[in-house]
């Protein structure tokens, strides 16, 4: 297995306070962190945490950012349906996913989000 196969997967789920959507959907996205443990989960306030967002423009909830290691693979607006985001989650590990391009605004909301994170722990 290589380095970046095995690196760890972090999954970021991009919500606001206001938003029933997200109200809604925190507890299925709580609940499949629980069932994907080799996985690490995270929930991010886009208007709490404004400065690691960054210039990045969310219109729509859920929005969610997959990670493995430092190479984003997904950021997106998913259907607030958790089985979307469950065999998404499953087919990434199972066959890996392809980076997306360099200079994708996901590059470096994956590293704020990281660091965020890492200062958390």
């Amino acid at each position: 297995m290589t380095e970046a196969a095995s690196a760890p997967w972090l999954v970021v789920c991009l919500c606001a306070e206001w938003c029933g959507t997200c109200k809604e959907y925190q507890p299925v996205f709580d609940a499949l962190a629980v069932q994907l443990p080799s996985m690490q989960f995270a929930w991010l306030d886009v208007e709490d945490e404004e400065d690691v967002v960054g210039d990045l423009d969310i219109a729509t909830f859920p929005t969610v950012l997959v990670g493995q290691g430092d190479q984003p693979v997904f950021l997106g607006p998913l259907l607030p349906q958790i089985g979307v985001l469950q065999r998404m989650l499953e087919r990434f590990a199972a066959s890996g996913a392809p980076a997306l391009p360099p200079g994708d605004a996901a590059h470096a909301l994956l590293a704020n989000v990281r660091q965020l994170l890492a200062a958390r722990a």
